[in-house]
């Protein structure tokens, strides 16, 4: 079972949440799915690795750039290689190759039948997007806590808005203050555990060392506001109780389809009428747009 360094499946481990953590997928599938664009567009994919966001969207006819942090993945290439992602339109250009940029093809529906897109790996330090031109990505894919890893989740949010193109979109899925609070009482940090209400920004550490960066609905709707975007939605990845799916899937390992339906016809009624400070469970997902230049 893949799982990212910080990520609830690696510090809890699977145990009897396995069909919790088997469900959690699917709906995050379910919900990338949902907010894929249509046509063939110019993706970057920050995700954590336990995501296989790149993947999926390239499936769907994308062009993604898969940003890998840390070690040098195989097929990687580096930032600093003018022809990975150009900044200007002809910078990177080989002979007879169009330059990168022409490759994003907006406007261009997929068609039925047609090829899938391609997977472009590139490494880099997390956090950083600095390699990507202003204004060069038709969307940005933080799936895996992407946010959340990085405790200047200001810096990284900034950026997502600077290679955005106007009307461009983003992806995001953070650790929640309920994640936060129960790692926390686990780990007998009482004092803390009290001063989570009134923090601006909680760091919560992992039983593993590393540090993850959780919010609140209002938090993360700030966080993303204050970079330039304008938030559409956010909600819990899931709203069903880790008892409820296994039971369920206990009774009928079949009813996973079923179950991830329910999730979303949930989450679509919370967000007619749900509060935006309310947080449950152990991730938010939200979704947000690079507003458009007035002409």
């Amino acid at each position: 079972m893949a799982a990212s360094a910080a990520s609830p499946m690696a510090v809890l481990g699977p145990g009897s949440l396995t069909a919790y953590w088997r469900f959690q997928r699917g709906v995050a599938k379910a919900q990338l799915a949902a907010w894929l664009p249509a046509g063939r567009r110019l993706l970057i994919d920050i995700s954590g690795p336990a995501a296989n966001c790149a993947t999926q969207a390239a499936a769907r006819g994308h062009t993604v750039v898969r940003v890998v942090h840390g070690t040098r993945a195989e097929g990687a290439v580096s930032p600093a290689v003018p022809s990975a992602i150009p900044a200007s339109r002809d910078a990177g250009r080989e002979p007879g190759r169009a330059p990168y940029r022409a490759q994003r093809r907006p406007g261009v529906p997929a068609r039925t039948g047609s090829p899938p897109g391609q997977i472009t790996p590139v490494v880099a330090e997390p956090g950083s997007l600095t390699f990507l031109a202003d204004g060069s990505a038709d969307g940005v894919i933080a799936e895996d806590g992407a946010l959340s890893r990085q405790l200047m989740s200001e810096d990284l949010a900034a950026e997502i808005a600077r290679v955005l193109r106007p009307g461009g979109e983003v992806l995001v899925c953070v650790d929640s203050l309920v994640l936060g609070m129960a790692i926390l009482a686990e780990q007998h940090h009482w004092a803390e555990l009290t001063d989570v209400p009134h923090a601006e920004v909680v760091l919560v550490p992992w039983p593993d060392g590393t540090i993850t960066r959780c919010f609140g609905a209002g938090q993360l709707k700030d966080l993303l506001t204050e970079a330039g975007l304008e938030v559409a939605w956010i909600r819990p990845r899931t709203v069903l109780s880790p008892s409820m799916v296994d039971h369920v899937l206990g009774r009928d390992p079949g009813a996973l389809a079923r179950l991830v339906k329910a999730e979303l016809s949930a989450g679509q009624d919370r967000l007619a009428g749900a509060s935006p400070d309310e947080s449950f469970g152990i991730s938010l997902v939200a979704a947000a747009r690079k507003p458009r230049k007035p002409r």
